[in-house]
């Protein structure tokens, strides 16, 4: 029996579940406000006749957060919002520099042992109270205690005593952490962590003021009893449509921030908040649908913000259960069955690198292992995933029918679309696909009693190809694909000790190529940042890891229909 073609058979696949990839469907682009031109005073501050007169900043956001607690916090729209309300001892400049944040400025010994934090001294809690180096303490403790379950304790390994402390041998007070005075917060690794300062802008190591959280408990992260130290607080969450921040007008640079609300709004359809955003109720979107890239490329270019970022898009299997858990001829054929060009061409199409590596590219002195397959044709790894699917006991006759996880999303929908539909053309796979609502879908990963093929994705949290390593200890809070591997695992502790930087690359590299041997993993693309920018907006700049606080943006006003003469007069004469 003649096949067709994959990208046919995909395209037949996209439009029978309703799913359009042609962009003459979207109707006339709206016009675009025309910003005037900015001026600034001495001080580098927008002069007041160019600002909005109201300065409320409303954003699509992706998911609803699960909460607003940052030590159980997950996923990037959550951590976009924390950014906003809270502020580690470093945080990011508008370009992603790191740069001081809670504290001023910091000590380091000479062995990259011993990091001194210095408090800014005008550090406040949005309550008016201030911000103490005991605040960060009691917070670290927390953060490691087993108790707490945070999703990411283990981002604190490098102190002294976290690992002990995990495994319950230590209790969380033993934590390398002292608070040398109200305002000087000492921390002792166990070895030098080139990463450990861009570790910090990341919500795990935020403070949490705890006076609210033993007065209120699960309830501590509510509108009137939150109590944050960023540059905004929270006022309203409308589980499902909004969550509404206020200028915290007792933060420490509460005069340079100009915005006075900003509001986020969870939409898990990028159609629906496409079309907000061309109705003029948004000034900043999450993303944008896939299939309109053509049309805003030729409409609304001013506003479309393309980027690489820091992460890679991938799928995982579920190690403990069947049909994957001591199946490696499986997952191997499965990895080799996608077509990432394809995915990338037809149905992302906004610049996304295929790719067959977990750590991405760009980080000074890392050169990925790459796997033999990355260099054959795909004729070839077609072949012998043929080959693997057989040697795993499934065929045409007796195929492997599996469910393939996502959560709520235009985009994540079509790309499990397109993977289903090549595992079909390719090996004969029946794929049964399951979408779940973000909370529902973390929480199925995470117990790993149903999943079997599940999305998944990581952002890094700091420069370094450890953020992505670490995610596969086997007492990692985010290893939903339940891989246990001694090997690996002391892997990771010698890279974590390891100070000479080639050796520790090095080990890095090997790390990363078992996990890929293992199949663990199934990459697809580099993540790439897309969304739509009002031309209003100022202060937003692109950068790498996709940090954008609040704080640095302004809203100007728009140019009126005289000043728009003048400036087309004035272009004329010139």
């Amino acid at each position: 029996m003649k096949r067709i073609p994959v990208f046919m058979a995909l395209a037949i696949l996209l439009a029978a579940c309703g799913a359009s990839d042609s962009d003459d469907d979207t109707p006339r682009p709206p016009r675009l406000p025309m910003p005037v031109e900015v001026a600034f005073d001495d001080d580098g501050r927008p002069l007041p006749e160019v600002l909005a007169e109201e300065q409320v900043l409303y954003r699509g956001n992706g998911e609803e957060p699960q909460t607003l607690d940052p030590h159980l916090s997950e996923g990037v729209p959550t951590a976009n919002i924390l950014r906003d309300l809270f502020e580690g001892l470093t945080t990011t400049a508008p370009d992603g520099r790191i740069v001081p944040g809670a504290a001023i400025h910091w000590d380091i010994s000479r062995d990259g042992l011993t990091y001194t934090f210095y408090l800014d001294p005008d550090g406040r809690w949005s309550n008016g109270e201030p911000v103490t180096a005991h605040d960060f303490v009691w917070s670290w403790q927390r953060v490691v205690d087993p108790e707490t379950g945070a999703a990411y304790g283990r981002m604190l390994a490098p102190v002294v005593n976290a690992e002990a402390i995990f495994s319950g041998e230590l209790p969380p007070e033993e934590l390398g952490v002292t608070a040398l005075s109200d305002t000087t917060f000492q921390v002792r690794l166990d070895d030098p962590t080139s990463y450990f300062l861009g570790l910090l802008t990341h919500p795990t190591t935020y403070p949490v003021f705890r006076p609210a959280l033993e007065e209120h408990g699960s309830l501590h992260m509510r509108p009137g009893n939150l109590v944050s130290n960023g540059a905004f607080h929270l006022t309203d969450w409308q589980v499902r449509s909004r969550v509404v921040l206020e200028k915290n007008e007792y933060f420490r640079e509460a005069d340079n921030v100009i915005i006075e609300r900003v509001v986020f709004y969870p939409f898990e359809d990028e159609n629906t908040e496409f079309n907000r955003f061309r109705a003029g109720d948004l000034h900043w979107t999450y993303q944008v649908p896939s299939a309109q890239f053509s049309w805003l490329k030729n409409n609304m270019d001013e506003a479309l913000k393309i980027s690489p970022w820091f992460g890679t898009y991938f799928f995982s299997f579920n190690l403990t259960r069947e049909p994957f858990e001591d199946n490696l001829a499986l997952r191997q054929a499965l990895n080799l069955a996608i077509d990432r060009q394809i995915i990338t061409e037809r149905v992302t199409r906004f610049g996304e690198m295929p790719t067959f590596n977990l750590v991405p590219p760009g980080l000074p002195n890392y050169q990925p292992y790459k796997p033999e397959h990355a260099e054959w044709s795909q004729e070839e790894r077609e072949e012998e995933a043929r080959r693997l699917y057989r040697q795993a006991g499934y065929s045409e006759s007796q195929p492997l029918t599996v469910e393939l996880r996502y959560n709520t999303s235009e985009n994540h929908r079509k790309i499990s679309v397109a993977i289903a539909a090549m595992w079909k053309q390719v090996l004969g796979v029946r794929t049964r696909l399951v979408n779940e609502e973000f909370r529902v879908f973390l929480q199925n990963r995470a117990q790993r009693r149903v999943t079997q093929a599940f999305r998944a994705g990581w952002i890094g949290d700091y420069m370094d190809a450890f953020t992505f390593l670490e995610l596969y200890h086997s007492g990692h809070g985010r290893n939903d694909a339940g891989y246990n591997n001694p090997r690996y695992d002391r892997l990771l502790e010698r890279i974590a000790s390891e100070r000479i930087p080639a050796r520790r690359r090095n080990l890095m590299v090997d790390a990363e190529r078992m996990l890929l041997e293992d199949q663990v993993v199934l990459p697809v693309f580099y993540y790439m940042t897309r969304r739509l920018i009002d031309p209003r907006l100022k202060g937003w700049e692109e950068n790498i890891m996709d940090y954008h606080l609040t704080r640095y943006m302004y809203l100007v006003r728009e140019r009126s229909q005289d000043e728009a003469v003048e400036e087309k007069a004035s272009e004329e004469t010139e």
